[in-house]
């Protein structure tokens, strides 16, 4: 067995690894780049090397600086995790070239499995059903577009190398082939050094299950029952869960039989994984996708159900070790449902008719993690961390497991509302509602369902307590601290000789949504609070009321009673200072309103509050109403193209002057890997365009405005 074991990877992973390398007595080396130096796996490890700069290229990518960590600290194995260089051929062999053991199957296998065209060629000599598609590798565009009208629309075009959902695009109007080839490529070259493409028929409704296989170095090899990954958006998954609802005993040990035979088939050993496409009216229907040459994401519902460390597996393995296990010994005990916490923000399109997954970016001001009967996260975070768009937007994964599907399913929900990350836009809000659709509960699923009903499921709208609530805290600060005699004219309490007390205005606005004035009188404990109705941001927002001033002046709304106090609730590990004035310990706040008691937590944020319930979080940002009335870029209206999302502009389409048509394509924001298409908002002229290809942007930084063209004169 290993002394010493380094892991070549970041975040919850390789705090994953980590653990189970303590639990076998290994030492643990961690590598990180500059912007990790505080990370969470890197303190956690035994030992920590720097190994470049941010960008992957220059330090989780860099074979050379890994080989050169693992030198320096006397390290005799790799773990390559999953993500950057997990499925690296060329990184597997340099491990062995050093003298280093790669904990994962072998070269050859990885570089054949990853090859998706050679790949779907040596399972089907091995008898393994294969989707119908596209045949040979290196294929032009004009090969591609050929192949897929041979096929038959709709298809799939996906990356030969490489996984995890990128580059793959779903095309049913052959008039978009090229394009979509195109946009495909562009995907595949930056997420794996390879646009190479291949096309396949694409199954309606189906759903996607795949199978975990286990394999030693002396022949063994056996499979641990199935996953079912139907969940997902962008071809990502999101929710996975074991075993799949959907399949029976026999077509279970069928497809099991079909993925050893596929493991066999490229000499592998380790943890692996053989995901299948099951036709939603037809699980004995079964065809190979590909095969993944790593330890998969979604690994711990699999632990759960069969009370294996797959980690501990992978070390043993790559030492030499016999499997002690024989497939007759392996049994799946209850279920097990995982939900992917990821930095991102769902905003619904202007349409209405589509969601926008957008990368998010920023620093944890608090985090409170689940915790329970049957309750697991693996977690790359701690208060603090930086949350930025060099790497892929997950953060976290939290599991639930239970004697049944139902009580699975419960747990993780509960799990989910109870999971706080303020400072950073993630989906766990999102997650729960998808867990509570109807058909997810009844386990009626396809690959499809996410994106069909992914509007349903975002809270377009901010609650009118959480504005209450933040502006109760801004209200708080306002006060004076109780020290001996108080100023009675410092109070905030709108006092007024011979009138009626006032009202203290509050302006907020949370991203993505217009501002709101929310009006306050009395103190934080105990108040009337009017929450005014959403107004446009180009204007003042409130015309002057009658008898005084807009923001004084006795709201048209009806008041409620409303009041603040600390929550301790949720405080771990004892008393915490408070992360926002006014709050309990672990952050808590009870909100009364209008008769309803609510809990929050809370975080200060800049110029702003967090606010976080069941899940989902808000950032309360102080607006100025004034400045927003004074016209200039933000004021610009539908005109004015922003960033959606920090990221990097990677193709400009447009120059000031073009003309251009409502929804053609301007430019290409990526984050993270993932791209985000700028489209005009209407017919007009360019009139402002001041990125260019490689340039850095902000999140609501003004990209380009488009001036509406003329409307037909109108009949004197």
């Amino acid at each position: 067995m290993f002394e010493t074991v380094l892991v070549a990877n970041r975040g919850e992973i390789a705090v994953r690894v980590i653990r189970t390398l303590r639990a076998l007595g290994i030492r643990s080396v961690a590598v990180f780049s500059d912007a990790d130096a505080e990370a969470r796996h890197v303190r956690e490890a035994d030992t920590a090397v720097r190994i470049g700069p941010a960008a992957a290229a220059e330090s989780y990518l860099s074979i050379p600086r890994l080989l050169e960590a693992a030198a320096r600290t006397g390290a005799q194995a790799v773990h390559p995790g999953y993500g950057f260089l997990a499925e690296n051929a060329a990184f597997a062999r340099a491990c062995a070239d050093a003298g280093l053991a790669f904990i994962g199957p072998p070269a050859g296998a990885i570089e054949l499995m990853g090859d998706k065209i050679r790949a779907k060629e040596t399972v089907q000599a091995a008898g393994v059903p294969v989707v119908p598609g596209s045949s040979g590798s290196g294929l032009t565009d004009a090969e591609l577009a050929a192949a897929a009208l041979g096929i038959g629309m709709p298809v799939l075009l996906k990356p030969s190398a490489g996984g995890g959902g990128k580059g793959m695009r779903l095309v049913r109007d052959a008039s978009l082939l090229g394009e979509e080839i195109a946009a495909a490529r562009r995907e595949a070259r930056g997420s794996f050094g390879d646009d190479t493409l291949l096309v396949e028929r694409w199954v309606d409704r189906p759903r996607h299950i795949e199978i975990q296989v286990l394999a030693d170095g002396h022949g063994h090899v056996i499979h641990l029952g199935e996953r079912e990954c139907s969940l997902q958006r962008r071809h990502q998954k999101i929710i996975e869960e074991a075993p799949s609802p959907f399949l029976d005993e026999a077509t279970r040990a069928a497809m099991g039989e079909a993925a050893v035979q596929a493991a066999r088939s490229c000499g592998y050993a380790g943890a692996g994984t053989v995901e299948f496409i099951v036709p939603g009216d037809d699980p004995s229907s079964y065809y190979f996708m590909e095969m993944n040459t790593r330890l998969q994401v979604e690994h711990p519902v699999t632990e759960l159900i069969t009370g294996l460390d797959l980690v501990e597996w992978q070390v043993r393995v790559a030492a030499g070790e016999e499997l002690t296990l024989r497939q007759e010994d392996v049994t799946l005990t209850g279920h097990a449902v995982e939900a992917r916490i990821c930095a991102e923000t769902a905003r619904v399109s202007g349409d209405g008719a589509r969601v926008d997954f957008l990368p998010s970016a920023g620093t944890v001001r608090l985090l409170r993690e689940p915790a329970g009967e049957g309750v697991r996260v693996d977690s790359g975070l701690s208060e603090g961390t930086d949350v930025g768009t060099s790497y892929d937007p997950m953060l976290a994964k939290v599991i639930a497991h239970g004697p049944d599907r139902a009580t699975a399913l419960r747990r993780l929900r509960a799990a989910l509302a109870g999971t706080v990350v303020l400072g950073v836009d993630t989906n766990a809000g999102f997650l729960r509602r998808l867990l509570a659709h109807p058909d997810v509960v009844a386990g009626a699923l396809d690959t499809g369902l996410v994106d069909r009903d992914a509007v349903t499921l975002v809270e377009q709208e901010v609650p009118a307590e959480a504005y209450a609530a933040a502006a109760l805290l801004r209200q708080q600060g306002l006060e004076p601290v109780p020290h001996g005699w108080v100023d009675p004219f410092s109070a905030p309490s709108g006092w007024r000789l011979g009138g009626e007390a006032a009202w203290t205005p509050h302006h907020l606005r949370v991203p993505g949504h217009e501002p709101v004035t929310v009006r306050v009188r009395g103190t934080a404990r105990h108040a009337q609070v009017v929450v005014d109705a959403p107004v446009p941001a180009t204007g003042s927002g409130q015309l002057p009321a009658p008898g005084g001033t807009a923001d004084t002046a006795q709201p048209a709304a009806v008041p409620v009673s409303a009041g603040l106090a600390a929550d301790g609730r949720g405080a771990a590990g004892g008393a915490q200072p408070a992360p926002h004035p006014g709050a309990g310990a672990g952050g808590g706040i009870t909100l009364h309103y209008d008769g309803v008691t609510r809990h929050f937590t809370a975080a200060p944020g800049p110029e702003g509050t967090w606010l976080g319930r069941d899940g989902d979080a808000w950032h309360l940002r102080d607006h100025d109403p004034v400045g927003a009335a004074g016209g200039g870029a933000g004021a610009a209206g539908v005109d004015t193209l922003t960033a959606p999302m920090p990221g990097t502009v990677t193709v400009v389409k447009a120059a000031v002057g073009d003309f251009v048509s409502a929804g053609q394509s301007l430019l290409v924001v990526e984050a993270m890997k993932m791209e985000h298409v700028i489209s005009a908002p209407h017919d007009g002229t360019v009139a402002e365009l001041d990125v260019t290809p490689g340039a850095t942007v902000a999140m609501d930084q003004v990209l380009a405005v488009v001036t509406p063209a003329a409307g037909p004169a109108e009949e004197s």
